[in-house]
């Protein structure tokens, strides 16, 4: 567990970018599952579909690296086109390169201290 690096990203959906946004998504939910080192890559939205919750978690910092090159190539600007990221916190101890791409995207970190997954 001490390698492995997670985030919550909360996401505001620009009005009446619903469907464009539900649509990267199911694209990039498809593209994720095919990486060996994503964890968990679930989305939470409101009921009034507003608001969107995003977990991720990953093996290593390399997952990370692997995961954030392959969103900017293919998803950033649809996905920032339907959205306006609102928090972004990231758990574990990434790599300072990945630190170095995820501080672009405005990120707050928290270092582990306890516990345990099943």
């Amino acid at each position: 567990m001490p390698d492995q690096v997670s985030w919550l990203l909360e996401l505001a959906i620009k009005p009446g970018r619903l469907d464009d946004f539900k649509a990267v998504m199911e694209e990039m939910v498809e593209s994720t599952r095919g990486e060996p080192g994503a964890l968990s890559y679930e989305w939470f939205i409101t009921d009034d579909g507003t608001a969107v919750h995003l977990y991720e978690r990953y093996a290593d910092s390399d997952a990370v690296m692997t995961h954030l090159g392959t969103f900017g190539e293919k998803f950033a600007g649809r996905f920032l086109g339907a959205c306006d990221p609102t928090g972004f916190t990231v758990l574990g101890d990434p790599s300072a390169e990945a630190r170095a791409v995820l501080d672009g995207f405005g990120a707050g970190y928290m270092g582990f201290l306890g516990g345990f997954v099943r």
